[in-house]
């Protein structure tokens, strides 16, 4: 709906704005009134109408004013199945103009595309929360001035976009891997999309496989509100059909030369899904990812690959050495490798830190519960 009113008014505010006024007044008449046969269609049309008024009232500029000679959608033109994926395509690759810096790209569209909140995000790029929200108004004010267009560039300027782009939808999906499914579910449609969008595009194909590889173990994570450690999970609740697909795109990425960082996470998520898992070689791929990346998040993925193979002592020295306090999963697995070390003081402060910092209630849970059995 957000992404309807942005294509219509061509201003981010003035369509949230619409969007909650719109949403507002159906809290109030649907109860009373009942739900319209088509809610989507009349929500949009609402808030069209509620910018109108408004735009109308502020008397703006001669350019919004023709605005409103736009003709309205008919209702039967609005299916959720074929405007909502093309919609946000538009959206995401508007956000991702090359105007804008790479972070302030892969924010703005996880907030206005992925319903992420700034605090999350702030969290996905390991910063504080009031320099992401200045980094979105300024982003938003560089598009507004810069009078970038809402829609897909020709073919030829996509590939500039799309790091972002893949960045988004990755972003978007382990938003949602951690509980939100309806968030992983959407970063999927829109890989698809992507693939049919750019099907001679490696990546596209990699970032495919990663995300229907991973996610085919969602069911399984979860127990009872807690979450389940990979080396604990019930195979048979996997999808084994999402992880042929999975497999079927990162062959298809190879085929088509990918050797790129999705190519090597999808591979790595291709060997976890097998049994038993072939440490050493993981241990070598996270290490090639944080060659490429010099993430210190794959440092730490690295360093439990590498606890995993038999080497705790090693995996802890290079825990150690990461700048990640603010991190909760880097005082997370140094409490597992220091309980592997029988270092239990140091292991329950840790799991005590990694306490303070964690937010969702489900590894909160599941770290509660590794401190009590280190009691």
């Amino acid at each position: 709906m957000v992404a309807s009113l942005v294509g219509f008014l061509g201003d981010f505010e003035r369509a949230e704005e619409a969007a909650q006024e719109a949403f507002a007044i159906a809290a109030e008449r649907w109860p009373r009134a009942g739900t319209p046969s088509n809610p989507r269609a009349w929500l949009v049309t609402t808030g069209r109408n509620r910018a109108i008024d408004r735009i109308r009232r502020e008397r703006t500029l001669a350019e919004k004013t023709r605005m409103l000679e736009v003709p309205e959608p008919a209702e039967d033109e609005m299916d959720d199945e074929t405007t909502i994926p093309d919609e946000r395509l538009e959206l995401v690759f508007t956000c991702c103009h090359p105007a804008l810096a790479l972070d302030a790209q892969v924010a703005l569209t996880l907030r206005t595309l992925g319903g992420l909140e700034t605090g999350e995000i702030a969290r996905a790029f390991l910063v504080p929360e009031q320099t992401m929200a200045k980094r979105l108004v300024r982003a938003r004010q560089k598009i507004k001035r810069a009078g970038i267009p809402f829609r897909v560039p020709p073919p030829h300027l996509l590939p500039d976009r799309l790091d972002a782009v893949l960045a988004v939808a990755y972003l978007i999906f382990n938003e949602g891997y951690g509980g939100r499914s309806q968030l992983a579910d959407e970063a999927i449609r829109l890989g698809r999309a992507l693939a049919e969008l750019m099907p001679d595009e490696p990546e596209v194909h990699a970032l495919l496989a990663l995300m229907l590889i991973t996610d085919a173990r969602r069911e399984a994570r979860f127990d009872d509100g807690g979450i389940v450690l990979l080396r604990d999970q019930d195979r048979s609740r996997w999808n084994l059909d999402e992880i042929a697909a999975g497999r079927a795109a990162l062959d298809r990425a190879l085929a088509l030369g990918g050797r790129g960082v999705y190519a090597l996470q999808a591979a790595i998520a291709s060997l976890h899904a097998e049994d038993p898992q072939d440490w050493p070689q993981l241990v070598a791929l996270y290490a090639e990812l944080a060659r490429r990346t010099g993430s210190p998040v794959v440092r730490l993925n690295e360093a439990a690959a590498l606890a995993e193979a038999g080497d705790a002592a090693a995996a802890l020295a290079l825990v150690d050495g990461l700048e990640l306090e603010q991190y909760h999963y880097l005082h997370a697995t140094r409490a597992e490798l220091l309980r592997r070390l029988d270092r239990g003081g140091e292991a329950r402060a840790a799991y005590e830190r990694a306490l303070e910092l964690v937010h969702s209630d489900a590894e909160r849970r599941f770290l509660e519960q590794r401190l009590a059995e280190l009691a």
